[in-house]
C-alpha cells in the first residue's frame, strides 16, 4: 500500500475540474456501457475548497465490480481490503502530480443506489445554495453533523428522479 500525506485545506479552483474530467477520460474507457461517473466532495462544489481530493463515484452492476477494480488498479489505483469498513461502496485511491503539486483522487464504487443518490444529491444541492455552500467551508469545525444535516436536506430536494 502506498502512503499518503494529509492534506490542508484549499480554497476551491477550476482546475479540481480539469483534474476531474482529465481523470474521468481514462476511467471511462474501462467501464461497461451502462456505468455512471460523478465528480462528487467538496471539489465538486464550486465556492467550496477543501482537501483538494478528487471524489470520484462510480455507479456500476454489482456483477462487474471485481473486474472493474482489477482494471482501475491497472490505472494505478489502490485498493486494499482492510480498508473496505463500508458495505455500501468499495474504496480506492492513487496519488498524481498535477501541475506540480501532489493530488489524491478517489474511487468510490457505489453498491446500492441509496449510496449514489446520496453522493449526487448532497453535491447538488450544495452548488445551488449558495448559504450551505458557504457554511461548509467551515465543515472542518463541525464536519459530520454539517454533513449529515446537508444530507438530509439534499435526499428531501433530489432524491426525486435520481
Amino acid at each position: 500500500m502506498k502512503k499518503y500525506r494529509k492534506y490542508t485545506f484549499n480554497p476551491y479552483t477550476p482546475k479540481f475540474k480539469k483534474l476531474y474530467l482529465k481523470e474521468k477520460c481514462k476511467i471511462n474507457k474501462i467501464l461497461p456501457s451502462n456505468a455512471q461517473i460523478e465528480h462528487v466532495g467538496s471539489t465538486a462544489i464550486p465556492g467550496l475548497g477543501g482537501k483538494g481530493i478528487i471524489d470520484i463515484a462510480i455507479k456500476t452492476p454489482r456483477n462487474k465490480v471485481n473486474q472493474i477494480i482489477k482494471k482501475l488498479e491497472k490505472l494505478g489505483y489502490d485498493y486494499n481490503l482492510e480498508h473496505q469498513r463500508d458495505k455500501r461502496r468499495i474504496f480506492l485511491q492513487k496519488k498524481i502530480t498535477y501541475s506540480g503539486k501532489e493530488r489524491r483522487i478517489h474511487i468510490h464504487l457505489t453498491l446500492n443506489n441509496e449510496f449514489w443518490n446520496t453522493f449526487i444529491a448532497f453535491r447538488n444541492y450544495l452548488r445551488t445554495h449558495d448559504k450551505e455552500r458557504d457554511e461548509g467551508t467551515k465543515y472542518r469545525e463541525y464536519k459530520s453533523k454539517f454533513l449529515e444535516n446537508i444530507t438530509k436536506r439534499a435526499l428531501r430536494t433530489y432524491s426525486v428522479g435520481l
